[in-house]
């Protein structure tokens, strides 16, 4: 018969793991305790992604349950899940990918889940390269306003030349006289 705190924790993370639009598993073997403190943290507060401890053999079972194959090598050693939206799970990435962070080699990232998928450590990694909401959405009205701007500027062209051109004949014809 299961242990009742495994059970719990089973059903937390299913939970955790079915309401997560984005995951990256890290391991973090090289963090000191304020350090880690310290990258809960700034991932809580700059991304709303959450930093969480796993057991492997669990975690292992609910994401098999729950159809996920992640590679064996994934849950090995000290391994922590950071979830969230997919906008809090991009934010993450970014905070990982920190160069100070990268540069002191104590989290590395092993895989990562969005939207359904599961993505290797690269794939992972390179969640940091993707721009934000609002990054995007000034991106998409460029795009729009882009041709909008250069229609209108065709558009007052001929008028504006018709202008500079009756401008030009009435110099030339107070400088006559």
């Amino acid at each position: 018969m299961p242990n009742v705190v495994t059970e719990m924790l089973t059903r937390d993370l299913t939970d955790t793991f079915s309401s997560a639009e984005g995951m990256i598993f890290v391991s973090y073997q090289g963090l000191s305790m304020p350090e880690n403190e310290a990258l809960r943290n700034a991932i809580a507060e700059k991304s709303g992604a959450t930093f969480r401890v796993v057991r492997n053999k669990l975690a292992q079972r609910v994401l098999t349950e729950q159809g996920y194959d992640l590679p064996t090598d994934v849950l090995k050693g000290n391994v922590a899940v950071i979830s969230g939206t997919t906008e809090a799970t991009i934010g993450a990435a970014k905070i990982l990918t920190e160069p100070k962070l990268k540069k002191a080699g104590k989290v590395q990232v092993k895989a990562g889940m969005l939207e359904g998928k599961v993505l290797g450590a690269s794939d992972a990694a390179a969640l940091a390269d993707v721009p934000d909401q609002d990054t995007l959405r000034a991106m998409m009205l460029g795009v729009i306003s882009g041709p909008a701007r250069s229609l209108a500027s065709l558009v007052a062209a001929p008028g504006g030349a018709l202008a500079r051109v009756i401008q030009a004949h009435v110099d030339t014809g107070e400088n006559a006289d």
